[in-house]
């Protein structure tokens, strides 16, 4: 079995600590420093999914888009509208089989969650 767990720029771990886990609903499942006051490498997971945020400048830039595919993406969205998330993208249908909704984090990073509507991709 392979996978990839991405990693996403936090510029304040506590700011996204709160995001990931408050608004979310991810728990953090470790933290890492390699000294104290040096910048935090973390990682969060839900549902099996899991992502490394990182306050390291040379892991990754903010900004980037992560698709975080979900059994049902309209109980994650009333989930996440009664919690008072702001959504970047209310639920749509994309073109090649998704319906998605997007979130951005603290650092501009967008969480798009989604379930495929046909399929569109392999089991490999």
């Amino acid at each position: 079995m392979g996978y990839v767990i991405p990693t996403l720029r936090s510029t304040s771990f506590e700011r996204s600590r709160s995001f990931y886990t408050d608004a979310l609903g991810f728990q953090v499942d470790w933290e890492w420093r390699d000294a104290p006051g040096l910048p935090v490498f973390a990682q969060v997971s839900r549902a099996g999914m899991f992502i490394y945020l990182s306050e390291g400048e040379g892991d990754s830039l903010p900004g980037n888009l992560v698709y975080l595919y979900v059994k049902d993406v309209d109980a994650w969205h009333r989930e996440f509208c009664e919690r008072g998330v702001a959504l970047d993208r209310d639920l749509f249908e994309q073109a090649w089989g998704n319906r998605e909704f997007r979130v951005l984090d603290p650092d501009g990073n967008t969480l798009c969650f989604c379930t495929p509507t046909r399929q569109t991709r392999s089991e490999a």
